[in-house]
């Protein structure tokens, strides 16, 4: 790091509230493949885009990885202080959406804002924050368009005889930097798919020219729509230059959609694209990537009957980002007992000034420095409630501001922002099971058993509340109960 960088940094650090160490944040590059120290474009400010969902179905535990990942990652950014600018895109026009369309019958932009509408009401309760901007690609045609003329222009792009705009990846020379393909590999690779009207097998659509009873824009090229590709080059040049610091987005994504919006993208602007590129890892289902295309999803409305949204965000960040996530009801359990047990630190505690620069904020943020590793961060959490549990009987009065620290640091990462005990006691999305009134009224009836000396029906009527999943807890203050 340069003298001049490290002063600014310095100074930088010296305005927030957080301590001065030189540890800073790093992030893993797949350009480079290699953890870089992060160095915005322009200090204290961080343009990120991020690929989001093609909405033609329901979110799968899938796609809301990506969106967990990537929402602790401008969470963390703004904690440090940043002025960060989130954009995350909709892909309202594709094959699969207009398959989806005509397969029901219904207009495509009736049917993709009725997805839209599900995507936000499946993951607005992961608490997944609303990225600044949410372009949909549809409402950016002309910019499309201007990009496909500009790479005409160019010369780094043609029209083939079948009325389809093509990138001429043979003209840019970095093709395949990415994600370490060879130019000559795809050329004769299986994945290519063999087009006549192709200059080189390994060309991509810019502009594909309307079929019959598609949905078409007009342009100099002819009626038609824009390829996937060039919809995120040309959204996020728009909306945040042509030059920014993060493009994120799912592992699948590397080759080919972003490989080639490195290409078109720079072959257009005549600059560089991105500085940063982050690709999270798949969820997995029995070792294959869960997708809609191999039929092994679960959508997040199926899985939330089940569990409570935190429990599954909590499962997705018990693990790095980049790692791949196996998806199974025995780690969503796992999420359920972890959150049950950093709430119960929480119970009877209030809400004061919260300490700054403890030991384990230093840790906690550490943690998240090295490439935003939330499990480490995690496990940080964990040695804070301990303290907090031992310091009930040993030095009640720290309690409090050991607990508020807690909530303090777990709110970075979008965990424990709710109360304690609403927590413990609501279920998840399924209303199957005893109600809050009867777990009361049982409650009730063992404490007059208990009065009575009756301590059989007492005890029978204990064994009934763990038959149905509730745990019971006696104490000074009354009987206390939640859900298992």
């Amino acid at each position: 790091m340069s003298g001049l960088y490290l002063t600014l940094y310095i100074l930088y650090f010296l305005t927030l509230n957080r301590p001065l160490i030189l540890y800073m944040l790093t992030i893993y590059n797949s350009l480079t493949n290699q953890k870089e120290v992060f160095k915005p474009i322009v200090p204290g400010q961080v343009r990120m885009y991020v690929c989001g969902m093609t909405v033609y179905d329901y979110c799968h535990v899938g796609h809301a990885r990506v969106l967990v990942v990537f929402d602790v990652v401008y969470r963390y950014l703004c904690h440090l202080g940043y002025d960060v600018t989130y954009v995350r895109n909709i892909t309202d026009i594709d094959d699969k959406i207009i398959d989806r369309a005509n397969e029901n019958k219904e207009d495509f932009l009736e049917l993709t804002q009725r997805f839209i509408d599900a995507m936000h009401e499946d993951t607005d309760p992961l608490g997944i924050l609303r990225p600044d901007y949410e372009p949909r690609a549809t409402d950016h045609i002309d910019a499309i368009l201007e990009m496909v003329q500009g790479l005409i222009e160019k010369e780094f792009a043609y029209q083939a005889a079948n009325g389809d705009v093509y990138f001429e990846v043979a003209k840019f020379d970095k093709y395949g930097e990415l994600s370490g393909k060879k130019l000559e590999d795809l050329r004769s690779g299986e994945r290519v798919e063999i087009d006549t009207n192709k200059h080189d097998p390994a060309d991509f659509v810019l502009w594909k020219s309307a079929k019959p009873g598609e949905p078409f824009w007009p342009s100099v090229y002819g009626d038609g729509r824009p390829g996937w590709h060039i919809e995120c080059s040309a959204m996020s040049t728009q909306m945040l230059g042509n030059h920014f610091d993060i493009h994120g987005g799912g592992h699948d994504l590397q080759f080919p959609h972003h490989e080639n919006e490195l290409a078109q993208s720079e072959c257009c602007t005549g600059e560089t694209f991105v500085n940063y590129w982050m690709h999270n890892g798949f969820v997995q289902v029995n070792s294959e990537k869960m997708s809609k295309s191999l039929g092994n999803f679960f959508t997040l409305r199926d899985v939330m009957k089940e569990y409570k949204a935190e429990e599954i965000r909590y499962f997705m960040l018990s693990s790095h980002y980049r790692s791949q996530l196996n998806y199974a009801e025995d780690q969503l359990n796992n999420a359920r007992s972890a959150l049950q047990r950093l709430y119960g630190a929480l119970l009877d505690t209030k809400e004061v000034e919260t300490p700054q620069n403890s030991d384990y904020q230093q840790r906690f943020e550490q943690a998240l420095d090295d490439d935003f590793n939330t499990a480490n961060a995690i496990a940080v959490l964990f040695d804070l409630a301990r303290e907090i549990n031992r310091a009930k009987s040993e030095t009640p009065d720290k309690v409090d501001s050991l607990a508020s620290l807690l909530r303090f640091l777990a709110k970075i990462i979008g965990l424990l922002e709710d109360d304690p005990e609403t927590f413990l006691r609501s279920q998840a999305g399924s209303t199957d099971g005893l109600s809050d009134d009867a777990i009361e009224t049982l409650i009730q009836q063992r404490l007059d058993a208990r009065s009575k000396k009756n301590w059989s029906e007492a005890d029978r009527i204990r064994d009934e509340l763990v038959e149905a999943g509730i745990a019971i807890e006696d104490g000074a203050g009354g009987t206390r109960w939640r859900r298992t």
